[in-house]
């Protein structure tokens, strides 16, 4: 059974880290957790994600009804949300974005995470790609669309808009979006130098991919705990 209370404040913790860091966007983008087959916890529209405290996190149903919270859902955060939860169970964590060098990447032709860094490299296979901007997802319609892009896949980059992050805790999906940014901050500085990109090869990429997921869960729980170790002695009032 989901402790409610603990996912709230991991998620006040990712949100307080993820403004830290520059990943936000003003008070747009939206971090969400599914708690039962048919709803979850999600960020209101109005709070700042660097004042953001565990009891401001909404609890809504797939429909976008607010069954705990005093702030309004963002519309785009319902439809496509709702739409990954439903259509990916394992997708427990989902994290939107637009943060910078990832976005960059959606922002050029055939824009991928390339194998160029040993960072890239636990991405190797693990991303989808949606090629076809199609405007703001202000319907399910879209965020159903975008769930089909996902494949399986646990990330997935939207042409000329931003990212989607999963996982399995909040923790588990924090850590990738940190390191998928750090990916795509080595590879755009390094394209910007003019000199062709090295590419790790494939074969060696996957085994290196895999042998990356053995230590993947835990690496990711030492990290989210140092974080939330530093909120507490900083930022007490986030899990409020």
């Amino acid at each position: 059974m989901t402790d409610l209370a603990a996912v709230r404040i991991d998620l006040a913790a990712a949100f307080r880290w993820a403004a830290r860091l520059g990943l936000n966007e003003g008070t747009c983008n939206h971090f969400s957790f599914q708690v039962a087959p048919d709803r979850f916890l999600v960020n209101p529209w109005g709070p700042h994600w660097a004042e953001m405290r565990a009891s401001d996190l909404l609890l809504v149903d797939a429909a976008g009804r607010i069954l705990e919270g005093k702030w309004p859902i963002e519309e785009t955060a319902l439809h496509i949300h709702s739409q990954i939860h439903l259509r990916h169970p394992t997708a427990t964590a989902v994290l939107h974005t637009h943060m910078p060098y990832a976005t960059a990447l959606c922002a050029v032709e055939g824009g991928r995470i390339e194998p160029c860094v040993q960072t890239a490299l636990r991405f190797y296979g693990r991303v989808a790609y949606d090629d076809d901007y199609n405007g703001l997802a202000d319907g399910p319609e879209e965020g159903a669309r975008m769930a089909a892009k996902m494949d399986g896949k646990p990330v997935l980059f939207l042409a000329n808009h931003g990212v989607i992050v999963t996982g399995p805790t909040v923790g588990e999906a924090f850590d990738e979006l940190y390191y998928l940014e750090r990916a795509a901050q080595a590879q755009v500085l390094a394209m910007s130098t003019g000199r062709p990109l090295k590419l790790v090869p494939g074969q060696l990429a996957a085994r290196t991919s895999r042998q990356m997921e053995d230590g993947r869960a835990a690496y990711a729980r030492v990290h989210f705990d140092a974080l939330k170790r530093m909120l507490a002695r900083e930022e007490p009032d986030y899990a409020s």
